[in-house]
């Protein structure tokens, strides 16, 4: 799947409080590694999660190999709009 930088930034952003947390637990994974998906710069914790960035507008266009943490976060803002 192809997102750009700037738009995987905003779903992040407009995540309510709680949700890294929540996405960690769901699928397993450490709270490091969710932050370093949605383009935290701190690897030195957490996996750093398999995206390929190709510079451009918008922050450039990210190539996710794994949308497991996306589709969640898009969920959790589905919730939180419904309810």
């Amino acid at each position: 799947m192809v997102i750009t930088f700037n738009e995987l930034r905003e779903i992040k952003h407009r995540l309510p409080s709680g949700s890294v947390s929540r996405i960690a637990k769901e699928l397993n994974l450490s709270e490091q590694t969710v932050r370093n998906y949605f383009g935290g710069d701190h690897y030195d914790e957490g996996e750093v999660v398999d995206f390929h960035l190709e510079p451009g507008p918008n922050g450039g266009a990210v190539e996710l190999d794994d949308t497991r943490i996306l589709d969640l976060a898009r969920k959790i803002l589905e919730e939180t709009e419904h309810s």
